[in-house]
């Protein structure tokens, strides 16, 4: 369930957001459990239908236009302004309160201007550590899909972080050699 939700708050980026998905997908898991397989990934099972529900909720976001309770906003504020932010992290694992006191928001907010098809696939392979079948049949894609959309999703990663990972001294900067310049000496001919 904590691997679930913790999918589900990136998925969703809203705490509330995220309870209604893995609630959903339990309920959906639980009236479909005839039609699961024993012997196979239970864990990858769920994951498929908490992938499957939010796909569904965001095409029907899509189609809405948003809206906006006033109420909904004064709530919000007298939350946060009686200590809700203190209280949002009571239950949350370890893993997670450490991950988010170790990450930057600039790894954060690159994951999240990844397009959508690359960041579930990083997500699941290097946050949740499915393997390649597993997230292939939890995105219901090939392989081949699964493999390309981490291979440009990381790339794209790597572009956004490269001078962040520079500047922290997580990257190497190469100095320039000879060879790199241009200007190599050419052997003397014999």
């Amino acid at each position: 369930m904590n691997q679930l939700f913790a999918t589900a708050m990136r998925m969703t980026r809203n705490r509330a957001d995220a309870e209604d998905l893995v609630q959903e997908t339990f309920l959906k898991g639980y009236r479909a459990y005839e039609r699961f397989e024993a012997g196979t990934n239970l864990r990858a099972w769920l994951f498929r239908i908490l992938t499957n529900s939010y796909i569904n909720i965001y095409r029907k976001k899509q189609r809405r236009p948003f809206q906006t309770d006033l109420e909904d906003v004064q709530d919000l504020y007298l939350y946060r302004r009686l200590g809700g932010n203190e209280l949002a992290t009571i239950g949350r694992s370890a893993e997670d309160q450490l991950f988010d006191r170790i990450t930057d928001s600039t790894i954060t907010d690159a994951l999240d201007e990844l397009p959508e098809q690359y960041r579930t696939a990083v997500m699941l392979a290097d946050v949740e550590g499915f393997a390649y079948k597993e997230i292939a049949e939890i995105l219901d894609v090939p392989i081949g899909t699964v493999m390309s959309r981490l291979h440009r999703g990381r790339k794209k990663l790597q572009e956004q972080l490269y001078e962040f990972g520079r500047e922290r001294g997580f990257v190497d900067t190469p100095e320039e050699t000879p060879e790199m310049s241009g200007t190599a000496e050419q052997p003397a001919a014999t």
